[in-house]
């Protein structure tokens, strides 16, 4: 399957290059994410360990990871904490 110019194997790829960039920063903290699927354009990932009861985890969602995302890889349009 095509997603533009990549291929949905391509656009994991970069997922898990991105994660990994985030990672230290979470595990600094406490915390981790986890790659759980992406379907139609929507990355769904698990934040785990001391992110999951943070009260900034939305701020942590929405102004970090998320934001990251749709600068990095443009094809994806949401990205949700399961």
């Amino acid at each position: 399957m095509y997603f533009g110019d990549f291929m949905e194997e391509d656009i994991i790829v970069k997922i898990h290059t991105v994660l990994d960039k985030i990672r230290p920063f979470l595990i600094n903290d406490g915390g981790n994410v986890e790659f759980v699927k992406y379907e139609d354009n929507i990355l769904y990932i698990r934040l785990t360990g001391a992110c999951q009861n943070c009260s900034l985890i939305d701020f942590t969602l929405n102004d970090g990871i998320k934001e990251l995302f749709l600068n990095e890889i443009p094809e994806i349009k949401d990205v949700i904490n399961v």
